[in-house]
């Protein structure tokens, strides 16, 4: 059963929201600031981060920024804050989705099954693509046997077009796979993360490329 984290100042929403995903059949953790949280991730396993961005002494910005340099594990913002700017704000600095409130309780069980599912894609399968394994238990990843420390998009946008080897993926496909069916920032953001994987994974030693096929999307291609 999966275990959600809630972070947020304000006790009424927090048992609101315990309730909500309770009934959903999910497992909850609660902390009001944070440093709480902090001290909660360090002792406990969770499996996603509901995290409002309005909060006293660390703002869920802060956080966000801070778990996702020391954690491997999906983050949701919530806010009250709706405009484009603020989510391409939260997805930048390492948000998988946000939902802005109010929102209905079946929306946001919704949203987070869909979060789950992306981040623990397929778990417990892995990967061989040319020299490149992929795990995606732990999201390690290893070039000829070298370890290849990857930022979680940049391994699920990698373990999806491995997994798809040979097939071209369209942009508003990938888009939708690694940061969510309602992702409204800058699709240029998807370029950007390909760049990073081609200069990590080189043709060569890596024995794949990373194709753009012009007008629709990329496909990875085994080289050897």
């Amino acid at each position: 059963m999966p275990r959600i984290l809630i972070v947020d100042d304000d006790p009424y929403l927090r048992e609101l929201l315990e309730v909500t995903l309770q009934s959903a059949g999910f497992e909850t953790v609660q902390a009001c600031t944070g440093r709480k949280a902090w001290d909660v991730l360090a002792e406990t396993k969770v499996d996603l981060v509901l995290l409002d961005v309005m909060m006293p002494e660390t703002d869920g910005w802060t956080l966000c920024e801070q778990i996702r340099e020391s954690w491997s594990l999906p983050i949701m913002m919530v806010t009250a804050l709706g405009d484009v700017s603020q989510k391409v704000r939260g997805f930048s600095l390492g948000a998988d989705d946000y939902i802005t409130k109010p929102f209905a309780g079946e929306e946001l069980i919704a949203r987070i099954q869909a979060v789950l599912r992306r981040f623990h894609i397929n778990t417990h399968q892995e990967l061989t693509i040319g020299t490149a394994h992929l795990d995606a238990r732990t999201h390690q990843v290893t070039l000829a046997g070298r370890d290849i420390p990857l930022p979680p998009k940049e391994f699920l946008l990698l373990y999806h077009l491995a997994r798809y080897s040979g097939q071209t993926l369209l942009r508003e496909n990938l888009l939708e796979e690694v940061w969510g069916y309602d992702y409204e920032g800058d699709e240029r953001t998807l370029d950007v993360h390909i760049k990073r994987l081609r200069d990590k994974f080189p043709v060569e030693p890596a024995q794949f490329s990373i194709r753009t096929i012009r007008g629709l999307g990329y496909r990875l291609e085994v080289t050897s």
